[in-house]
């Protein structure tokens, strides 16, 4: 993006996972395993049926079996595995192509999540190229939740982060703005809350830290990259909060105030052993070229 990639097409397939067909599946997989009784077994994997059981115990089936010629099951443990290395194929088709260098369009991708950075009015020329490659895979482009960004003028989300180019208030220069989309905030704030909810009162304390550092620590270990550090510094607040309500409830102390003098924040890190979500974090100090 700082390099001028900056109009981006945001990519959604159309219901991926049960569209991937399993003879080019197969054969994609073949390049790389010559093992028969690994690729048999893989087979029987793709063709075997997906249960449900309803709450009587019934069970059904909803879909996969011998017949079925498409798809992989979603939630099955080697799904993301073969989902990735199906769409491998789109990579090497633009590589293959040179597409990026003719089209001025780079492809970044993990698993099924794709955005393509163009540079400035290449993104059409790039979107009719992706369908035609989409085509000859056997799968669809899902046109309304693909969508066109300009990135100096609207915002889109890769991979659970939140990108646009940002202006600094500093130098007044352009910058590729990444920072946690409003959807991951609310999921670990919302797990927090529940780790913390006033029913776990009768969980042992020290497991109920144990939980929330977890849970906190995985969160920043992902997310504690480039500009960051407003959102870290929200996450803090509302787990400082939740903690200090918590143990509130407790120890049955009902006034706001008195919670907040006897479970200050010191005492949640030193006396407790909350983990200290960090509110600073580095990043590159490249700017765009407009």
């Amino acid at each position: 993006m700082n390099k001028g990639y900056t109009e981006v097409i945001d990519a959604d397939l159309s219901k991926y996972f049960d569209t991937i067909p399993h003879a080019n599946l197969l054969a994609v997989v073949a390049e790389r395993i010559s093992d028969g009784a690994i690729l048999h077994l893989i087979k029987m994997w793709l063709k075997a049926p997906i249960m449900e059981v309803d709450r009587d115990g019934t069970k059904r089936n909803v879909g996969g079996g011998k017949g079925n010629r498409k798809g992989t099951p979603q939630g099955g443990v080697i799904s993301p595995l073969l989902a990735n290395l199906y769409l491998h194929m789109l990579d090497r088709i633009w590589e293959r192509n040179k597409l990026q260098q003719r089209l001025g369009a780079r492809i970044v991708r993990y698993a099924d999540d794709i955005v393509i950075l163009c540079r400035r009015s290449k993104s059409g020329r790039a979107m009719a190229v992706l369908r035609q490659i989409l085509e000859r895979i056997e799968l669809t482009l899902n046109e309304t939740k693909t969508k066109r960004v300009n990135a100096y003028e609207g915002k889109f989300n890769f991979l659970g982060f939140e990108i646009w180019m940002g202006k600094s208030r500093r130098t007044g220069e352009y910058y590729a703005h990444v920072q946690p989309s409003k959807r991951a905030i609310k999921t670990i704030k919302d797990r927090v809350t529940v780790l913390t909810r006033r029913g776990r009162t009768l969980v042992p304390l020290e497991r109920v830290i144990n939980e929330v550092n977890s849970a906190l620590r995985g969160w920043v270990g992902y997310f504690h990259i480039r500009n960051c550090s407003k959102t870290l510094e929200h996450v803090r607040g509302h787990v400082e909060q939740r903690l200090r309500t918590h143990l509130s409830k407790r120890h049955k102390v009902r006034d706001r105030r008195a919670g907040y003098a006897r479970f200050g924040n010191g005492v949640l890190y030193t006396k407790y052993g909350l983990y200290k979500v960090p509110t600073t974090a580095g990043w590159t100090r490249a700017h765009a070229l407009r």
